[in-house]
C-alpha cells in the first residue's frame, strides 16, 4: 500500500503526519509525504525539517524523501485537485491529511483541501482532526 501524506504546517497538518506514521507501520505500507507551496522560503524547510524529525524518530531513514510541490495559485481548492491529481498520477492507494477547523466565511472563500478530496469520492483517505 502506497499511502500519500499532504503537509502544511499546521498542527493538525503535524498530527496526520503522526498517525500516517503508525497506519504504515502497521500496514506495512510504503509513506510518501508532500508539501505544497507558492514560494518556497524559511518556513518551507521548517516544515520539512519537522516532517524529517518525526519520520526519523519512528525509525524512517534519516535521508527519508520529502517532496515540494511548486503551485502558482495558493487556495485550499487549488491544493486539493493538485493532491488528486499526484494521487492519480502516481496511483497512491491512500491519503491521510489533517484538517483544521476554520469558519463559515473562510471555508465559503477558500475551500478545504480535505474537502475537496471528499467531494471527489475516489480517493480513500483518512482526515486528521
Amino acid at each position: 500500500m502506497e499511502i500519500l501524506v499532504p503537509i502544511d504546517g499546521t498542527d493538525a497538518s503535524k498530527r496526520a503526519l503522526d498517525f500516517a506514521i503508525r497506519m504504515a507501520d502497521g500496514m506495512s505500507a510504503t509513506l510518501h509525504v508532500v508539501h505544497f507551496t507558492n514560494k518556497e522560503t524559511d518556513a518551507t524547510d521548517a516544515i520539512l525539517d519537522d516532517a524529517r524529525s518525526r519520520l526519523k524518530d519512528a525509525g524512517y531513514p534519516a535521508e527519508s524523501e520529502l517532496t515540494t510541490i511548486m503551485v502558482d495559485i495558493w487556495t485550499a481548492d487549488r491544493v486539493g485537485k493538485e493532491i488528486l491529481q499526484l494521487v492519480e498520477d502516481r496511483g497512491f492507494d491512500h491519503v491521510v491529511m489533517g484538517h483544521h477547523e476554520v469558519g463559515t466565511v473562510e471555508r465559503a472563500i477558500f475551500g478545504s483541501a480535505a474537502e475537496t478530496l471528499l467531494r471527489s469520492e475516489g480517493v480513500p483517505m483518512t482526515v486528521v482532526p
